[in-house]
């Protein structure tokens, strides 16, 4: 499988459109150290499009952890539901912080199935915020 190359020019707009945050768990790009990556909302495997409203930019592990995925199962009610689309969806009606943003909760179906799906309260990434929250970096204020 061939992957479109994206363009410095395309990064920058995705990245600044992102607030430099991952677009699923929110890190802030910033304070983690590493470059983030630039996700396929709809991975080209699947006919998506390297074009602005299908790109999103994501930390290295929720992109591995997505993979070419676009649905997944509501552990509450067992619905099969899309991922959430960062593009074309708002994070604050899908997620909420908890535990003063240590945790995101799934507000709706597809929060629920992409906190399941791309494990957004994974211990590593939970033991970080907790350091970034004591430094004042976390959670963003937008």
């Amino acid at each position: 499988m061939s992957h479109t190359r994206i363009s410095p020019a395309l990064r920058q707009a995705v990245a600044e459109r992102s607030g430099h945050r991952c677009s699923y768990c929110q890190t802030a790009e910033s304070i983690t150290g590493s470059l983030f990556t630039v996700d396929h909302i709809v991975p080209e495997s699947l006919g998506g499009q390297t074009a602005l409203d299908n790109l999103c930019l994501a930390c290295w592990e929720c992109n591995l952890l997505k993979h070419d995925r676009i649905i997944a199962t509501d552990p509450e009610t067992g619905a099969t539901v899309r991922l959430f689309n960062p593009n074309t969806q708002a994070w604050r009606e899908h997620f909420s912080w908890q535990m003063v943003g240590l945790l995101i909760v799934g507000l709706t179906s597809t929060g629920r199935a992409t906190v399941n799906a791309i494990r957004l309260n994974r211990p590593a990434l939970v033991n970080a915020r907790r350091l970034w929250i004591q430094i004042g970096s976390h959670p963003p204020q937008d």
